[in-house]
């Protein structure tokens, strides 16, 4: 089993130093909720509530937003450039090393 190092800054400004498998075909939201931080990913990973809206800190490289994430961050509220949605990251090892900061909460 390989794991990726992920860093979430929360909305207190604590950093946590996560590590996920890439075998278990997780995503950020899933693993946030697993280390139980504040995420509540209310419609359970399907990009249709952004409740697990975050910030993309670091410069790792992601695959290109889906419609139907740009279609509910274009409804969300605190909306950054560098918003994605946490259901949508899925744990790979291309991601190793991400840092990602929580949105506030609606």
């Amino acid at each position: 089993m390989n794991d990726v190092k992920v860093t979430i800054i929360d909305r207190e400004n604590v950093v946590h130093e996560l590590l996920g498998p890439t075998d278990m075909n997780m995503n950020i939201m899933e693993l946030c909720k697993a280390y139980e931080l504040p995420v509540l990913g209310e419609c359970g990973g399907m990009a249709m509530c952004a409740t697990c809206q975050c910030y993309l800190e670091s410069d790792t490289q992601l695959p290109e937003q889906s419609d139907a994430e740009l279609d509910m961050l274009d409804q969300a509220f605190f909306v950054k450039p560098n918003s994605r949605l946490g259901c949508q990251i899925h744990l790979a090892e291309e991601i190793d090393g991400i840092v990602l900061r929580l949105a506030p909460e609606a």
